[in-house]
């Protein structure tokens, strides 16, 4: 998919050596851009990824932290796009540390923001999880304000001509991601029993590559503010494991601290103002940021419509499960991201 929008412009992308920056820079390197700018702060990771990539003449890598607001002025020099995809993720970890959550998820938001209106940045998208919507955690906690930052960031904007446009796209469980279910149903496998929290849990799945050109599709047409929702599909995780490892046992061990037994992408609130622009949802702004603006256009949805993991239209049953899966190729991606690491390590 290349696409002319991207012709010799400059991206850069925060978080870039996790799973969603590997398959960033992977899909990115298919346009026409002039440079890929990987911002992370972990210099081995980049120094893998570099070599992964076979040393891309238009790959570049800047060290540095979201926390640290100099740092990301000075990388936001001349660039066209930032992808915001920096951030603590893991549940329990950021519930026992919650101010360092709070630092890289909240305030390095704001810090990126800040970067691109003053470096002038012309599109700015955060990535966000269904976890923002009715959290019960402070990760879900921290996402919602990354999101409400980045939406309310639009009004400095002086028009709606002006820099930055600043919009969020927000989905559900990746498949073949690092740390995911179905990497810790692959490293359970071995001992003959999987575990799971609840039978009655449900979740959003999606393949990265379809994330990739979600977030593309949203850099292309967003006019600012909106939140772009991936049309995605939902499965029990009971269905998942029994797709995935059918000769397992399963051990039910009770509900985490901070976990939902379903996730909800688009609330009875938003409702009102989401539109379906098909393979997306867009929840619009609550309210117009500039009276000659011209919003986004698309179908509205039904003014009870809500989004959840559980609701009958999503919801698909276990013999679905395979297809939305694509188990061979989610563990395919998984171990061919060990031999890249490998590869990298041994200077191949």
């Amino acid at each position: 998919m290349k696409t002319p929008f991207f012709k010799d412009k400059t991206v850069l992308v925060t978080g870039g050596t996790g799973t969603f920056g590997h398959a960033f820079v992977t899909k990115m390197l298919e346009m026409p851009i002039d440079k890929l700018i990987v911002f992370s702060r972990d210099e081995f990771k980049q120094s893998e990824m570099r070599r992964a990539f076979g040393n891309n003449e238009r790959l570049r890598f800047f060290i540095g932290d979201v926390r640290d607001r100099e740092r990301l002025v000075r990388a936001f020099q001349d660039v066209d796009i930032v992808v915001h995809a920096a951030a603590l993720k893991q549940v329990p970890a950021t519930e026992y540390n919650p101010t360092e959550a709070i630092k890289t998820n909240v305030i390095g938001t704001q810090n990126v923001i800040e970067a691109a209106l003053d470096a002038g940045v012309s599109r700015v998208v955060t990535i966000s999880s269904d976890k923002a919507v009715h959290p019960v955690n402070l990760y879900g906690a921290t996402k919602l304000c990354a999101e409400k930052i980045t939406v309310a960031a639009n009004v400095y904007r002086r028009s709606s001509a002006d820099k930055p446009r600043l919009s969020v796209v927000r989905y559900g469980n990746i498949l073949g991601s690092r740390g995911s279910l179905l990497e810790l149903i692959e490293k359970q496998r071995a001992s003959g029993t999987v575990t799971l929290t609840d039978k009655r849990m449900t979740r959003f799945w999606m393949r990265i590559e379809k994330v990739m050109e979600r977030v593309i599709e949203a850099i292309e047409i967003m006019r600012g503010g909106e939140i772009f929702v991936p049309k995605m599909e939902s499965l029990k995780v009971v269905d998942v494991i029994e797709c995935v490892a059918k000769e397992c046992e399963i051990k039910v061990i009770g509900i985490r601290p901070g976990e939902k037994i379903h996730e909800v992408l688009i609330t009875e609130h938003e409702a009102p103002r989401t539109i379906d622009i098909g393979d997306m949802y867009a929840i619009l702004p609550e309210q117009p940021l500039f009276d000659n603006e011209k919003q986004l256009s698309g179908k509205s949805v039904a003014r009870d419509f809500i989004y959840r993991s559980d609701h009958p239209d999503f919801l698909r049953s276990a013999k679905d499960a395979s297809r939305i899966l694509s188990i061979s190729s989610t563990i395919s991606l998984a171990r061919s991201r060990q031999s890249r690491r490998r590869a990298a390590r041994h200077g191949r």
